[in-house]
């Protein structure tokens, strides 16, 4: 059991009584320690810092920001980064709505909206027409932040898309529909290079991919950025990658540091320079239907996803998806990743 001494710092006297100063005259007994130079100090201004940027505002982008949040493997932050980031952006004062493209509806659950089967969602809008407006609603707790929620019938949805006409651009119509003013437009993917995939693909501008820093995490990222090829080659000319955010970070291993290095090289700009750390209240959050930006604003996760909202509002859309040297798409793209970090 560690004693209070260890757990104060060298701000508690371990015994109790008078203290002395041997390192001169000049030095006062009662001179504080300052605060910032101890870690839960630290980590205390760094949180005011950050809460305090997230007031200021940041430049709103000049059109509508339409960013596809894909990465077809389960398990790497998809969802998390896509309710933390428009959350942390509608924090900073964007307009921001998340389309809830996953069956399983996490994000509507993050977010705390209602998506049971009678709920209006975003199936409606994909197979029966229904205007993007009539599904939207507002997040609790978040102003400025709104969500078209997901439910099981989206499952089926995939199926029912193939003999609609124009089954690839309905999410894109539907958006353009849309009249209310928005800053971003964030659609959370399902773990598939389906037609709700597509959808999305054809609908945004931007793709996000999340990379988990672990080896597997890398295993079919040449597939989705093939995907993204034949895309812009054929449905949406002007697709790119813009944004890669490395999730579940742990600095205390040597593979998370080889993953991110590998992968910052590769993709260089794209790359964020903040990473999202490993988080037990980032995983805790969405049980109690909020973000932790909202449930825990302070701790590691939020003061990380703050910055990568900011870091991505600033760069704009100046950065265009573009191969690195030595770039080779498909199958290629994942071997060559894969082999660098071994």
């Amino acid at each position: 059991m560690r004693s209070d001494a260890n757990i104060a710092g060298p701000m508690t006297d371990p015994v109790p009584g008078p203290r002395t100063e041997t390192a001169g005259e000049d030095v006062s007994r009662e001179t504080p320690t300052p605060m910032d130079d101890t870690p839960i100090g630290r980590a205390a201004q760094l949180a005011v810092e950050a809460l305090g940027r997230a007031g200021e505002g940041l430049p709103r982008p000049e059109q509508t920001r339409v960013m596809v949040v894909a990465n077809q493997k389960g398990g790497v932050g998809k969802t998390t980064t896509t309710v933390n980031l428009a959350a942390s952006l509608a924090l900073h004062g964007a307009r921001v709505l998340v389309i809830d493209l996953d069956p399983q509806g996490n994000a509507s659950t993050a977010l705390g909206i209602d998506h049971h089967s009678e709920v209006p969602s975003i199936y409606d809008v994909l197979v029966e027409s229904k205007p993007l407006s009539e599904v939207v609603q507002p997040v609790p707790d978040v102003e400025g932040l709104f969500c078209a929620p997901a439910t099981i019938d989206l499952a089926g949805a995939e199926i029912e898309l193939v003999s609609l006409v124009a089954r690839e651009s309905r999410l894109q119509r539907a958006i353009q529909a849309y009249e209310q003013p928005l800053d971003y437009v964030l659609i959370d993917c399902p773990p598939s290079l389906g037609l709700l995939t597509v959808n999305a693909l054809v609908a945004g501008a931007e793709v996000l991919i999340p990379i988990q820093c672990e080896y597997y995490a890398l295993e079919g990222l040449g597939q989705l950025l093939r995907n993204v090829d034949l895309v812009r080659g054929h449905l949406n000319p002007a697709l790119h990658v813009s944004t890669i955010l490395l999730t579940m970070y742990d600095g205390r291993t040597r593979l998370a540091s080889q993953v991110a290095d590998e992968v910052r090289n590769h993709f260089g700009e794209e790359v964020l320079r903040t990473s999202i750390p490993r988080s037990v209240r980032i995983s805790e959050a969405p049980s109690y239907g909020q973000t932790v930006l909202t449930y825990d604003p302070g701790s590691s996760g939020a003061l990380s996803y703050l910055e990568a909202a900011r870091e991505m509002a600033l760069r704009g859309v100046q950065i265009r998806y573009e191969p690195h040297p030595g770039h080779t798409s498909g199958a290629n793209e994942q071997q060559n990743l894969a082999e660098g970090i071994q």
